[in-house]
């Protein structure tokens, strides 16, 4: 009779196992491998504590994530800005969804030559990335820097360089360059200037906080964000997955793992405004 009860016993445990493995969930999410990618590796633990395997694919550009997540390979992405999110759900009519802004990553401008701004030489040669929602924020430097005006009014999410209505240093802005290639550019001394996003700088061991002349703000609107598409935005493990990112240990944990140079976002300002 005894044994009969440890069997059932056992048998119940073994139950009780695979129904919780069953009830785990796997959850699909494409991101840039630095700092995307590292901070959804620490975080696993917890999703996985929470019933979620967290699956990683890396991506080295900014376009196969959204094709990856349309195509159903992914079922969420970590990589782009609001308004490079934007800007593709219009271009491609994504039917996606911005479930969360999670960190902003100070786009920087780099130089070999010159160790300071007012030594910017005239005419120098600006390198900038061919995405043309990435122009606003370069500006937007610039001009905080007194070295360029912007037409008045212009959203910075949507400036161009034909809003520049004051260049007294005659700058010359060359905008052809994948994302992807500029610390190419950089290493390659390709311009006197050469501005680069923070996860491929950091990927070049440049360091955004001290190699660079320049520095976007800490109230910039290009902040990283989560997507899937909208008929995914509140699935249960999507939801563990935000929650998981905005945790305070989590948030601290990535400050002090890129020495302040990406800059998480609080959770009260997760949703950040969609520009159509």
């Amino acid at each position: 009779m005894k044994k009969t009860i440890v069997i059932l016993a056992l048998l119940g445990t073994l139950g009780f196992a695979g129904a919780s493995a069953q009830a785990a969930e796997t959850l699909k999410v494409g991101a840039s491998p630095t700092p995307h990618a590292e901070i959804l590796e620490h975080i696993k633990p917890i999703l996985k504590k929470e019933g979620v395997n967290l699956e990683i694919t890396k991506f080295d550009d900014y376009v196969l994530p959204n094709k990856a997540l349309q195509s159903g390979d992914i079922e969420a992405n970590y990589f782009s800005t609001v308004p490079y999110f934007n800007l593709q759900k219009k271009e491609n009519q994504y039917d996606f969804a911005n479930v969360g802004a999670i960190h902003l990553e100070p786009l920087g401008i780099y130089s070999h030559q010159i160790k300071k701004v007012n030594a910017i030489p005239e005419r120098a040669k600006v390198i900038v990335s061919n995405v043309p929602s990435e122009w606003g924020r370069v500006l937007r430097i610039f001009e905080q820097n007194g070295l360029i005006k912007l037409k008045k009014g212009v959203a910075i999410d949507q400036a161009t360089f034909a809003d520049i209505t004051a260049n007294p240093k005659h700058l010359v802005f060359k905008h052809s360059v994948d994302p992807s290639l500029l610390a190419s550019a950089y290493a390659n001394k390709e311009g006197d200037l050469v501005a680069i996003n923070s996860n491929f700088a950091y990927e070049k061991g440049l360091n955004p906080m001290k190699d660079s002349l320049m520095i976007e703000s800490k109230d910039s609107p290009y902040v990283n964000i989560v997507a899937t598409k909208t008929k995914a935005k509140n699935k249960a493990s999507v939801k563990k997955l935000v929650n998981a990112l905005h945790r305070k240990d989590v948030q601290t944990w990535i400050t002090k793992k890129w020495g302040g140079s990406v800059i998480p976002v609080s959770q009260s300002s997760t949703k950040s405004e969609e520009r159509e």
